[in-house]
């Protein structure tokens, strides 16, 4: 008996030393870099909590899940799909119709000024949709580099199209998904996210700033008086909202316009009076927070099963704030009924209508 458990506690003893050279030595895809993560005030001060988002209106998309993001042309609703497609929404009439299959994965769009929409597409880069249903990849590489995680655009004044390529590290089609990709750019924190801008009348596209932790969503501002133009741009890993400089003197230099914030902000689309909807896709993870400065943390985390790494969580959130950062209305739903929200935009029509990654429906409230 005595040498049966000599033996048992010898296996248990080798299991244990293996599982943690397992844990502190296989190999993992990410290479973490230390920060110094803000403190989670969580749903106090200007985001207290509520549920002003507990009640919406859907229409069911079909085969078509996960609008990431919306545009309105001519009265009718169009609507990227984690399936690809391109769709017209009727929300009236309940018909979802799909106009174009990009071949990858849709997700800001913007309407195109001589017709059809722009999209960026995490697998195709920047493209053009016409009504038609055809497909143009308009830019796929920028100084010899890929494309490899087109998020989300807006248009300048003069035509030229800014958007944003939040990973050149984790492609979002190498990796296999949109949101494993981000959670593997966050969890690194080696800030290889960009804005690009491409010319559509001399084709070219060039690197506008760089240097971010899963550059996201996009908006324009209007010109300022000097001239210069600017973009609002959400920096995911770092839960805040920059205004990066495109043009004049500071052209490449960002300013942080809105930090700290309880969620991890996506998608970022202008209102009304120069203010903006701002989508909080999940609330902060504490882990992550709590390990933000420990590196080898987070690499161990990595040999986990995927159910024990942080996660995004439902909880529905979108914020109105002005240029400066100010905070003018936050709506939320703690149940996250429907889920995984991007974003807001203004209709035109009296409704904001919500964006998801992951919801089976598209989503409308009253503005």
């Amino acid at each position: 008996m005595l040498r049966f458990i000599l033996r048992a506690l010898g296996v248990i003893f080798i299991l244990a030393i293996l599982g943690f050279a397992y844990l502190a030595f296989w190999p993992v895809p990410i290479s973490p870099q230390a920060w110094d993560a803000p403190e989670d005030a969580g749903y106090t001060g200007d985001f207290l909590s509520n549920t002003k988002l507990a009640t919406f209106e859907t229409i069911s998309l079909g085969d078509y899940p996960g609008p990431e993001d919306v545009v309105i042309i001519d009265g009718a609703v169009y609507a990227a799909s984690h399936t690809g497609a391109i769709t017209k929404i009727d929300f009236d009439a309940k018909a979802v119709a799909k106009i174009a299959d990009t071949g990858g994965k849709p997700l800001g769009m913007e309407p195109a000024r001589d017709g059809g929409v722009y999209v960026a597409d995490a697998y195709k880069g920047l493209i053009h949709v016409a009504m038609d249903g055809k497909v143009t990849t308009l830019t796929d590489s920028v100084d010899g580099t890929p494309i490899a995680y087109a998020d989300d655009l807006d248009i300048g004044a003069d035509g030229t199209i800014y958007f944003s390529d939040a990973s050149t590290k984790f492609g979002a089609q190498a990796v296999g998904s949109t949101m494993d990709a981000s959670l593997l750019e966050i969890m690194e924190q080696g800030r290889t996210g960009r804005l690009l801008a491409y010319n559509p009348a001399d084709q070219s596209t060039r690197v506008v700033a760089e240097g971010f932790s899963f550059s996201n969503g996009v908006a324009m501002e209007p010109p300022h008086s000097d001239g210069r133009e600017s973009v609002l741009m959400t920096e995911t890993g770092r839960y805040r909202v920059l205004r990066v400089w495109v043009s004049g003197p500071r052209a490449g230099q960002h300013d942080v316009i809105i930090d700290n914030l309880p969620g991890f902000p996506d998608n970022i689309n202008r209102a009304d009076n120069g203010t903006y909807w701002l989508g909080l896709i999940s609330p902060r993870s504490k882990w992550l927070d709590d390990n933000s400065a420990k590196p080898k943390a987070r690499a161990m985390a990595m040999r986990l099963p995927a159910s024990m790494r942080p996660k995004a969580e439902n909880y529905g959130h979108i914020v109105r704030i002005t240029a400066v950062g100010e905070v003018l209305e936050t709506r939320q739903d703690p149940d996250g009924a429907y889920p995984q929200i991007t974003g807001a935009f203004v209709g035109g029509d009296g409704y904001l209508y919500l964006t998801s990654l992951t919801a089976p429906d598209l989503a409308r409230v009253k503005e």
